[in-house]
């Protein structure tokens, strides 16, 4: 899809996927200090050799973010976010590892206003492993065509 995407348009089914991105100490470091959260779990290396996991894991909310941003590749001036609902984080992200997201149009809905729907995504973001280790519902509120 490209361009002008109305509510018509989406079609059940329909899935794009992105290329990989690898996720850094760097982006951990960024997102503790972007949010806050500097908890053991994200910046303590030899707290982390204690812990199930062994060593540091992202952030659920870093991946989060940069699987979205993943898969906003395109502009349609004729819908915009309308939220997420669903989100879980599924499995830990480590430094090093390599994700990819692949988003499912899986439903379409009415909205209270007459000239818009919802469009719901399913994004599931996957390491390179292919386990998914995000999952969410992404809304999109868009124009429905000649709508008066």
């Amino acid at each position: 899809m490209s361009g002008s995407i109305f509510f018509e348009d989406y079609e059940i089914g329909n899935k794009r996927e992105t290329i990989g991105r690898t996720i850094t100490e760097t982006d951990i470091v960024m997102h503790a200090g972007q949010t806050g959260d500097f908890y053991p779990h994200h910046m303590d290396a030899e707290w982390c050799k204690t812990q199930d996991f062994k060593k540091r894991i992202a952030h659920g909310t870093l991946i989060f973010s940069v699987g979205v941003g993943m898969s906003a590749a395109e502009i349609n001036p004729e819908a915009f976010s309308y939220g997420y609902d669903k989100l879980r984080f599924i499995k830990p992200v480590f430094i090093g590892d390599t994700i990819k997201v692949r988003v499912t149009i899986t439903d379409k809905k009415e909205h209270k206003r007459p000239n818009q729907g919802i469009v719901v995504e399913l994004c599931e973001v996957f390491n390179q492993h292919g386990d998914v280790v995000l999952a969410c519902e992404h809304l999109l509120l868009a124009k429905r065509k000649n709508h008066k």
